[in-house]
């Protein structure tokens, strides 16, 4: 496996391995959607907002106790929840 390739130190994401869920992300780091889960109205929504396979994303910022989550996705901002955002699977970008 490979190392967490964000260069945030503070990444909760950090560690040996270079997939992990939205919601673990640090602000500034990077990735591509590898999969998207959830019960079946929670995935069609997720996927209806853009986080298909292979679509970039990068955390721009937390609210300040951490939820929601700011992501810029496909030239756009959107806001998620982190009971929402934990079931994007995110490959980290190198």
């Amino acid at each position: 496996m490979e190392k967490h390739a964000c260069e945030n130190p503070h990444c909760p994401a950090q560690g040996d391995h270079n997939h992990c869920s939205l919601n673990r992300l640090g602000i500034g780091c990077r990735g591509t959607v590898v999969s998207v889960a959830g019960d079946s109205e929670l995935r069609r929504r997720l996927l209806e907002m853009g986080f298909c396979n292979g679509a970039d994303v990068e955390v721009v910022r937390r609210a300040p106790l951490g939820d929601p989550i700011e992501c810029r996705l496909r030239g756009y901002s959107l806001s998620l929840r982190g009971e929402q955002a934990q079931f994007v699977t995110i490959a980290t970008a190198r």
